[in-house]
């Protein structure tokens, strides 16, 4: 029946040899997430620190570090979530599965609240400098909570089913933060900002709780894509097989979520202050800006709270488990939500929300001779135009028609499958100063960027190379190039010097050469990196400097390029500048001396032999 508590997860974890305790002393700056990191690197189990220096509170690591833990703690809810949503995605399937109705029903009752009046959050308060000061990256702003599930409710029409649970980053000290402010960093296309603009509109602070800790069905909950109907509370009463309990207060607008470890009770204020830098998912920092402000009027938490983090950064890390995770329970969703979409597929190692791949059913014009994407566009629209998928800067769609077995998370196989078919005087459609993710710094300013949707439909057009026989001779300062995937070669090139609505004047060159290039059309994408050797190392590599480094408008050219109408026009190869920028946002680096110490710790005789 799921965990009520995160004390029962924890007792089953160490049953099942999932958990290892450590009394060693930890250091909270630095040297915790590194850990973390190596940690799941390893695939080791979930790790309780009960001995972190400033904080009287233990602390708990890589909780969710490998699918198969994520799944073990999720066991019980698995087949009645798979069930209600096969009914979600096709409701005739209930009568084809009528085994499933009792799972259904099961699920259904679990989704209302209950309201108690013990609740374990509040037996106690502490001030807000006890918490754990975990700092992971060394350019850090100070210490964020990273696993933390942000509680509003719409301040027009409050109560449960106009409540929001979200992850959040919040910064618990540093910057010009008083001691009773912490600063929250929501991003763009979050419910919380719907919930933030009608207070400032009805002209009073939001009232918000910061949870940590509780049962995983609540961070799991504050993470999920939900479809339109499911709100968060009522998903992790599903995932939790229990009502979730709720507790209500006298002088606290809102409910509390009793079973959590710790809650933040405050209000966002009608100010703004410098939030961050802070190493983020994308594997850079995200920098200092001006975000909302949390004053915090009480911290309440259980008497036997446990502080779960996680450490982010470049992917894959621990976050990576839960994206794979959605991604599973959600499959049966995409047509549904996205009619005519068969599968996508948000590609982690490339930041996630920078590059996502698309198979779709073409099914417009079946009679024309020759196969253009249509539909394929109106799926991209949508797409860009509703949940998560709207942050994608790179979509890139396929059509189902031209190859039955192709799978949106096979990349290699999407990319040849594109690169194949693609028209370049007709396939690609860019979307020009338009919304971009908050922490995307290749586009033109904070939130604004492009994108880039590149459709193929129809028969190959063209014979992809894996051997380059007769290598162009680059201008001045690019090197190479050298042939990686089918189809894709990598140059070197010089340190870029483009400003930020500069174009770049080192490409002309560049494509003047690659315009006489005898086997462009066998290698109709080239990739610009400052460091060839190291984007050629693997194909994470490459996906991630090539779609983290670009912003589609301003770093890709073409050959023999110009504007047709309004439509921009080229000739194989697109050419994608993925050097680092000087106004780009710098790569995360350890810090050497905590990577000494860090390493040390599991040298044998050490507290985390064996770990790692």
């Amino acid at each position: 029946m799921g965990y009520p508590d995160l004390a029962s997860c924890l007792a089953d974890l160490e049953a099942h040899g999932q958990l290892r305790r450590i009394d060693a002393p930890m250091e909270p700056r630095l040297e915790l997430a590194a850990i973390q990191r190596r940690l799941f690197r390893a695939k080791a189990p979930a790790v309780l620190f009960s001995n972190v220096r400033g904080t009287p509170f233990p602390v708990l690591a890589n909780l969710y570090g490998t699918p198969e833990r994520t799944r073990f703690l999720f066991r019980d809810a698995l087949p009645r979530l798979h069930a209600m949503l096969r009914a979600r995605a096709r409701p005739d399937a209930v009568l084809r599965r009528p085994w499933d109705i009792p799972a259904i029903l099961r699920g259904l009752l679990h989704m209302r609240p209950k309201t108690v009046r013990h609740a374990p959050v509040l037996e106690r308060s502490c001030p807000l400098g006890d918490l754990p000061g975990i700092v992971s990256w060394p350019l850090d702003g100070g210490p964020f909570i990273t696993l933390p599930i942000v509680h509003t409710e719409d301040p027009g029409n409050p109560g449960p089913a106009n409540a929001n649970l979200g992850m959040y980053r919040v910064q618990l000290r540093g910057n010009d933060y008083a001691p009773n402010q912490v600063g929250l960093h929501y991003q763009i296309h979050r419910n919380i900002g719907v919930h933030h603009a009608k207070a400032l509109a009805l002209g009073r602070p939001l009232p918000v709780h910061v949870y940590v800790g509780g049962p995983p069905c609540l961070a799991l909950a504050a993470i999920m894509p939900l479809p339109e109907g499911i709100g968060e509370i009522g998903f992790a009463g599903i995932l939790g097989g229990r009502r979730v309990p709720v507790a209500r207060r006298p002088g606290f607008p809102l409910p509390f979520l009793a079973e959590a470890d710790f809650c933040l009770s405050g209000r966002i204020e009608p100010q703004l202050l410098p939030e961050g830098p802070f190493g983020d998912h994308v594997g850079y920092y995200s920098m200092t800006h001006d975000f909302p402000v949390l004053r915090v009027d009480r911290v309440l938490h259980r008497r036997d709270a446990v502080w779960p983090f996680t450490a982010v950064g470049r992917p894959p890390q621990e976050d990576t488990v839960f994206g794979e995770f959605i991604h599973e329970l959600t499959a049966p969703l995409v047509p549904k939500v996205f009619p005519g979409v068969r599968q996508v597929h948000a590609v982690d190692c490339a930041g996630v929300h920078p590059l996502l791949l698309a198979v779709g059913e073409e099914r417009y014009l079946p009679y024309e001779a020759r196969r253009r994407p249509r539909e394929l566009l109106t799926m991209a629209m949508h797409l860009l135009g509703t949940t998560q998928t709207a942050l994608a800067k790179y979509l890139i769609l396929a059509a189902a028609e031209d190859a039955p077995g192709l799978r949106a998370d096979d990349v290699e196989g999407m990319l040849a499958h594109v690169l194949e078919r693609t028209d370049f005087s007709e396939d690609l459609h860019f979307v020009t100063s338009t919304t971009s993710d908050t922490l995307d710094y290749t586009g033109i300013g904070l939130h604004r960027g492009s994108k880039l949707v590149w459709a193929a439909a129809g028969p190959p057009r063209r014979l992809l190379g894996s051997e380059i026989r007769d290598a162009p001779r680059l201008p001045e300062g690019f090197s190479g190039p050298w042939p990686f995937l089918k189809g894709i070669a990598i140059v070197g090139g010089p340190r870029s010097r483009r400003g930020r609505h500069e174009e770049d004047g080192d490409m002309p060159s560049l494509l003047r050469v690659l315009e006489t290039w005898r086997e462009r059309e066998s290698f109709p994408l080239v990739a610009v990196a400052d460091d060839p050797e190291t984007v050629r190392g693997s194909l994470a590599d490459f996906l991630w400097t090539t779609f983290t480094r670009s912003d589609p408008s301003m770093d890709c050219h073409g050959a023999f390029a110009s504007f047709r109408g309004k439509h921009w026009t080229c000739e194989a190869p697109l050419v994608v500048d993925a050097r680092s920028k000087p106004f780009h946002a710098p790569p995360l680096e350890e810090d050497p001396e905590t990577v000494r110490r860090v390493e040390a710790l599991a040298a044998p005789g050490a507290p985390l032999h064996g770990l790692y």
